[in-house]
C-alpha cells in the first residue's frame, strides 16, 4: 500500500519538476524570441547562439575577418534605469549614450564649446539596438547609413541648442588680436629708473638758451680784469688795470625753409689802476636767407659798429684828447639762380662810414665831415659747381664812393669810381669745411685827377675748417680802401689776416690761440706798417652757467712813419656766465 502510494507521489513531483523546466525554457526563449526581435516560433540555433554567447558580447557582434579584436565595445546597460535620465523623453538621438561620471547638467562646464541637450539612451531605444538582424547585408546598411543619421542628430541637437540655452560668448583672446597687440605696445612696461641708460649729451656744457617767439637766443656775459702795458695802444702808452665786461646776445631762427641769425655785442673797459682810461665799443649785425622757389634764393644783411679810432689809424689828429668815434653801417641784399650745374648770383652793397667830432685838448671840437662816405657796388657772379660741395667762381664788382663833401678842406674831389675782378672757389663739406676764397685787382680811380688811382691786389678769405671732431681751424682775409684827408694824397690799402685755433680738450675745456697780421700801403708813397698779434687763451666751465677764463696776448705795430711804432701786452682773468 505504501509503495503504491509512494510511486504515484514520486511520479507526481517529478512532473511537477519537468513542468517548471520546461515553463522556464519556454519564458527563456520568449524573452530571446522578444530580444532577437522574432515573433512566433523560436529556432533552436538561435537559442544555442544565445545561450553559448559570452557576456558582454551581443548575438550578431561577435569579431569578423578584417575588424580588430581590441576594438573597445559600448557599454551599455540592459536593465532600465540603471543611469540616470534613462527615459524614453531622454533618448540618445546619435545612440551613443551618457558617460556615468557626466554631470546631469552639461550646460555649467564652463569650458564646453556649446551646450548639448542632457539625455541618456532610453531601454526602448537599447532595445531596438539590440533587436537588429544579424546578417551581413543589414550590418553594412547600417555603417553606410550611420554617418548620415548622426548628421542628422547633431543638427536636431544645434537646433534645440538655439532654442533651449544659452551660447556661451567667445573669449578675450579671440577678438581682435590687433587691437590685442596695439594695446601691449602702447601699455608696455616702463624700466625702473635705476636701470635706464642715460644718453651721453653731445655738448653738456653748451648754453640751453631761451626760447623768444620762433628764436633760440643765448646770452654770454664777461666781467673780469686785465693789466696791460700799454693802455691806449699808443706810442709811449702807459699801463694800468683795467675793468672789462663784455656782453653777447646770438640769436638764431626754428624755421623749415628760412633761416635768420642775428648778434648783438658790446665791451666797456674803465681803468681801475694807473693811467686814466675809459672806452666803450659794440656792433649789431643779422642776416636772412630765404628759399623763394624754382631755384631762385635771396640773402639780405644789415650791420651796424660803434668803436673809437684806433692810434695806429692812417690819419692822424694833431692834439686831439681823445679819438673820435668811428661809426660804420652795412646793408647788402642779393639774389642767387642755379640753372642746372650753373650758379648765378647778383650782389648790392650800401656801406655807410661816418666819424664823430674829435675832442681838442686846449678845448672845443673838430669837425670829421669830410672824412664821411658811401660806398654803393654791384658784384655780378657766375659759378660752375664741379662737385656739390666745391663750385669755382669769378666775379665782378662795379662801384661809385660817395663823400659827403664834394670838396674836402685841402681842395680836392675825393669821390671815385670803384672796379673790382675776382676769381676764387666756394666751399661746402658741412662742418668738415665751409666758406669761400678769392683774390683778384682792385682799383678805385677818383673824380680829381691830381690824386692817383688807389689799385692793388684784392684777396677775401672765410673758412671754417675742422680736421677732427672738437677742432676748428679758422681763416680770414679782407683787403679795405682807406680814404685820408693829407692834402695831395690818395690814400692807402689795408690787407688783414688771421688763423684762429679752437680745441675742446675736455666737454668742460675749451682751448683757444690765434695769430694775425695787417698791412698797410700807402698810394703813391714808399711808405708802410705792420701790426702783428698773437693770443692764447682757455676757458674752463664749472657747469653748464659758469666758468672761469684767462688770456694772454701780444701786439706789435712798427711803420716807416716817423713816431709811430708801439707795443703791447696784456693778461685778462674773468668769469664767464651764459644761459
Amino acid at each position: 500500500m505504501r509503495e503504491k502510494t509512494g510511486v504515484p507521489l514520486l511520479r507526481g513531483a517529478a512532473t511537477g519538476i519537468l513542468a517548471v523546466i520546461l515553463s522556464t525554457g519556454v519564458s527563456t526563449v520568449s524573452v530571446l524570441g522578444q530580444e532577437s526581435g522574432l515573433r512566433g516560433e523560436v529556432s533552436e540555433e538561435t537559442v544555442n547562439r544565445s545561450l553559448l554567447s559570452s557576456g558582454g558580447i551581443r548575438p550578431g557582434d561577435e569579431a569578423r575577418p578584417g575588424e580588430s579584436d581590441t576594438a573597445p565595445q559600448t557599454y551599455v546597460p540592459v536593465s532600465e534605469g540603471a543611469l540616470p535620465g534613462d527615459t524614453e523623453d531622454d533618448a540618445d538621438p546619435d545612440g551613443r549614450g551618457r558617460s556615468i561620471f557626466a554631470d546631469s547638467n552639461e550646460d555649467d562646464d564652463p569650458f564646453a564649446d556649446a551646450p548639448r541637450p542632457a539625455g541618456r539612451p532610453s531601454m526602448a531605444r537599447q532595445n531596438r539596438r539590440q533587436a537588429q538582424p544579424d546578417g551581413a547585408a543589414e550590418r553594412t546598411q547600417d555603417r553606410a547609413t550611420g554617418t548620415a543619421a548622426r548628421g542628422a542628430n547633431e543638427a536636431a541637437d544645434e537646433d534645440i541648442v538655439e532654442t533651449t540655452a544659452s551660447v556661451r560668448a567667445p573669449t578675450l583672446d579671440s577678438l581682435d588680436q590687433d587691437a590685442n597687440t596695439s594695446a601691449e605696445v602702447l601699455n608696455g612696461r616702463v624700466e625702473a629708473i635705476e636701470t635706464r641708460d642715460l644718453e651721453t649729451e653731445e655738448a653738456p656744457y653748451a648754453p640751453l638758451g631761451l626760447r623768444l617767439g620762433t628764436f633760440d637766443v643765448t646770452a654770454t656775459l664777461d666781467q673780469g680784469v686785465r693789466w696791460t702795458s700799454n693802455v691806449d695802444s699808443s706810442p709811449g702808452g702807459e699801463e694800468g688795470w683795467l675793468s672789462e665786461t663784455q656782453l653777447r646776445l646770438n640769436a638764431v631762427s626754428d624755421w623749415s625753409r628760412h633761416a635768420a641769425r642775428a648778434s648783438l655785442y658790446g665791451t666797456f673797459l674803465k681803468s681801475v689802476s694807473g693811467a686814466d682810461y675809459s672806452q666803450a665799443q659794440g656792433g649789431l649785425d643779422a642776416a636772412l636767407d630765404l628759399d623763394l622757389g624754382s631755384g631762385y634764393a635771396a640773402t639780405a644783411g644789415f650791420a651796424y659798429t660803434l668803436r673809437p679810432e684806433t692810434a695806429s689809424s692812417p690819419v692822424v689828429i694833431v692834439g686831439t684828447a681823445s679819438q673820435p668815434l668811428q661809426h660804420g653801417l652795412t646793408g647788402t641784399l642779393g639774389l642767387r639762380k642755379d640753372i642746372g650745374k650753373l650758379r648765378l648770383s647778383a650782389t648790392g652793397l650800401l656801406d655807410r662810414e661816418f666819424y664823430s667830432d674829435a675832442e681838442l685838448s686846449g678845448g672845443g671840437t673838430l669837425s670829421q665831415e669830410e672824412r664821411n662816405a658811401t660806398l654803393a657796388s654791384v658784384a655780378l657772379r657766375v659759378g660752375y659747381e664741379i662737385a656739390p660741395a666745391l663750385v669755382p667762381f669769378v666775379e665782378t664788382e662795379i662801384g661809385r664812393r660817395f663823400y659827403d663833401l664834394e670838396i674836402d678842406s685841402s681842395g680836392f674831389a675825393r669821390s671815385a669810381d670803384r672796379l673790382a675782378v675776382r676769381g676764387g672757389a666756394a666751399f661746402d663739406f658741412g662742418e668738415k669745411l665751409s666758406g669761400e676764397i678769392s683774390a683778384g685787382w682792385l682799383r678805385e680811380t677818383f673824380d680829381d685827377t691830381r690824386l692817383a688811382p688807389v689799385a692793388g691786389p684784392a684777396v677775401d678769405a672765410r673758412l671754417a675748417w675742422s680736421p677732427v671732431r672738437g677742432t676748428t681751424v679758422t681763416l680770414t682775409g679782407s683787403t679795405t680802401v682807406e680814404g685820408t684827408t693829407s692834402a695831395g694824397e690818395s690814400g692807402s690799402i689795408l690787407y688783414s689776416g688771421g688763423l684762429a685755433l679752437s680745441r675742446e680738450a675736455r666737454a668742460n675745456l675749451l682751448l683757444e690761440a690765434s695769430i694775425g697780421a695787417d698791412w698797410r700801403d700807402y698810394v703813391g708813397t714808399s711808405d708802410t706798417e705792420r701790426a702783428l698779434r698773437a693770443e692764447a687763451g682757455a676757458t674752463w666751465w664749472f657747469n653748464r652757467y659758469a666758468g672761469i677764463n684767462g688770456r694772454l696776448r701780444h701786439e706789435t705795430f712798427t711803420s716807416t712813419l716817423p713816431n709811430r711804432d708801439w707795443q703791447a701786452s696784456s693778461v685778462y682773468l674773468g668769469l664767464r656766465l651764459q644761459r
